[in-house]
């Protein structure tokens, strides 16, 4: 009776170990992304841009750029774009790269890596994460006035005020997730906010979604966790010993891969999600 006992409970273990997701390490660029702190996936183009603050993450010094990195994780340009500041998100539409700088929303054309529009946001502080709607209405954090901006047919607005400290948002069909300082929230078109996950360390970043109603997400001090469908969390990775930043996340959904940008480790990390 006891090895029955034995074999049902190292059974149960063992499917339930293989049921749990994991990231496993694919590669990692060299150290040449100065103070990156974002990955984007462009499923068109094949490439990652990574946003580069170099400076201090607030000021605008003129310091900043955005790097390519090709899906083998070799730098093809570290400073395709110049001329930014403290750049941090980035949202594709069409063929506009969008990125958050600081105080402005800029725009750039992602076949010439050209900017070819800035617009200022009042009162704003220390613009972070960018989404975008698949009819190309942005929603944009200021994670120091605690606000979410939207823009739509060239009219900003402010959607969102008195969080905690906002920072990585995700559109997905009407609904409007964000970070707000170790919570995931989902808020409504009629702007009704529902809690789905909480109690992950407070400096939550990115987020992606994996599979309906579950998501990766990172905070910046250097932990991802996985949110399962019932609002459970798993943590995925923690890098923080190393003192290794896992900062604003991107997702290649068909491959699996989550790509880290490590801030002031100047690299990128690809990992696969099993």
């Amino acid at each position: 009776m006891k090895i029955k006992i034995f074999l049902l409970s190292f059974f149960c273990a063992t499917v339930l170990s293989a049921q749990q997701p994991t990231l496993t390490k694919r590669w990692q660029t060299d150290t040449l992304l100065t103070t990156c702190e974002s990955v984007l996936y462009d499923v068109s183009k094949q490439v990652l841009y990574v946003s580069n603050i170099q400076g201090n993450p607030s000021a605008k010094d003129g310091q900043g750029s955005i790097a390519k990195v090709g899906l083998d994780g070799k730098i093809i340009n570290a400073n395709w774009v110049t001329g930014l500041n403290a750049p941090k998100g980035m949202g594709l539409y069409k063929n506009t790269l969008w990125v958050t700088d600081v105080d402005e929303l800029v725009a750039i054309d992602k076949r010439t890596g050209k900017i070819v529009l800035r617009t200022p946001v009042e009162g704003a502080k220390f613009l972070n994460d960018i989404t975008i709607t698949k009819a190309g209405v942005i929603y944009f954090s200021d994670s120091e006035t605690k606000k979410v901006h939207r823009w739509a047919k060239g009219m900003l607005t402010t959607y969102l005020t008195d969080l905690q400290g906002p920072n990585g948002v995700l559109a997905i069909g009407q609904d409007l997730y964000v970070l707000d300082s170790g919570k995931l929230l989902k808020v409504s078109a009629d702007k009704k906010m529902v809690t789905i996950a909480q109690g992950m360390e407070g400096s939550t970043d990115g987020v992606e979604q994996v599979k309906p109603n579950e998501f990766v997400v990172s905070c910046w001090s250097g932990v991802i966790y996985y949110v399962k469908s019932d609002g459970t969390t798993q943590q995925l990775l923690d890098t923080r010993a190393d003192k290794s930043n896992t900062a604003d996340i991107g997702y290649d959904a068909k491959k699996r891969i989550v790509y880290v940008p490590t801030f002031f480790k100047n690299a990128v990390v690809a990992y696969d999600l099993k």
